[in-house]
């Protein structure tokens, strides 16, 4: 029962990791796999293997070499010198995505909750602040509670989903995208967010003593992110295309299905920013902590200091640059990954 625990703990939080607010919001969905068509579903299937076997691989990985943190992992994929002149760049893009989330979190209290948007960022913060002393282990319980959620609504989409006439579009839709860049897409979606979730997953791995837990437990997060993609895929493609004007085209759907489920689904975005910022500010101060002798608390305040004061400038017009080279360097990541032997082949 123990293990069984730990097992959904651990995939919960690398759904919850996979699954942020662009997720949720509908537009990374419609981007990498609805805009092309019939294509989407077949697209996601392969997404969905890539995520069980990569991020599975990555956790053993980590548990393996007892990584202290995604800077290890990096050293061991691409060797000293490399490895941390790739941590020091993940870093730095880490940080920039902390401060638009942190934003967003600001963005959502105002906009949906009639706040003001500094009383958004100072719940974040403080939360955040809290919830990183009690280390991995409450990540882990933060996801319990944020994945079910996500789930649970998910369901609610399908089902209103399954009852209108264009149910089905999501296996007939047609578009004029290419073939070629349709299967491309869920090879750069998964490199680029395992990328991503690598400063989460890697001390998930290495805190983690069983690795049949590490093994079950990304068999279940990688089929969950997987249904997600396709309960999304299913709706967002019923209401084609028409709902790429939408800026959050999931808001869209969610305020159809009553006042509740709207309100659910507001919550569930910002406890989906929230449970993501969380975990990548540990996962960022877990590295620095290998080279700055910095008490934790401290590290801590100077992290969430940083990613408050650029969320006040604004960091998008950086990350416009950052973001396709990061999705560059997650490609050649993901290949060194699939090349590096595991515990049984070494």
């Amino acid at each position: 029962m123990k293990n069984a625990v730990k097992v959904l703990q651990i995939g919960f939080t690398y759904i919850g990791t996979i699954v942020g607010a662009g997720f949720a919001t509908g537009q990374e969905i419609i981007k990498f796999f609805t805009q092309y068509g019939k294509w989407g579903a077949l697209t996601i299937l392969l997404a969905t293997v890539l995520f069980i076997w990569l991020g599975t691989k990555m956790m053993l990985l980590a548990h393996d070499i007892g990584a202290s943190s995604y800077e290890d992992l990096n050293r061991r994929l691409f060797g000293p010198k490399a490895g941390g002149i790739i941590s020091i760049f993940t870093l730095v893009v880490l940080m920039g995505v902390n401060s638009v989330m942190l934003a967003g979190a600001g963005s959502v209290f105002m906009e949906h909750l009639g706040l003001h948007y500094q009383t958004g960022l100072w719940i974040t913060l403080i939360g955040t602040y809290l919830l990183l002393h009690r280390g991995i282990q409450a990540i882990l319980q933060l996801n319990s509670i944020v994945v079910p959620l996500m789930l649970i609504l998910s369901v609610i989409i399908i089902s209103n989903t399954a009852g209108m006439p264009d149910a089905s579009r999501f296996l007939t839709y047609t578009t004029d995208a290419s073939l070629g860049a349709a299967w491309a897409s869920p090879l750069m979606y998964t490199a680029f967010n395992l990328g991503m979730a690598q400063a989460v997953l890697v001390p998930v791995g290495s805190h983690t003593r069983n690795r049949k837990v590490i093994i079950w437990g990304g068999i279940v997060g990688g089929v969950g992110v997987g249904f997600l993609l396709l309960a999304g895929h299913f709706a967002l493609s019923a209401h084609m295309p028409g709902i790429t004007q939408f800026e959050i085209p999931m808001g869209h759907i969610a305020n159809d299905l009553g006042t509740v489920v709207r309100i659910v689904y507001v919550i569930l975005i910002f406890l989906e920013i929230f449970s993501t910022f969380v975990a990548d500010v540990y996962g960022v101060a877990l590295q620095l902590k290998q080279h700055l002798r910095i008490g934790p608390k401290l590290l801590s305040l100077i992290l969430l200091f940083v990613c408050y004061l650029t969320s006040q400038f604004g960091f998008s017009s950086l990350l416009s640059v950052l973001y396709p080279l990061f999705g560059l360097f997650s490609l050649i990541w993901i290949i060194m990954l699939v090349l590096h032997p595991s515990k049984r082949e070494a």
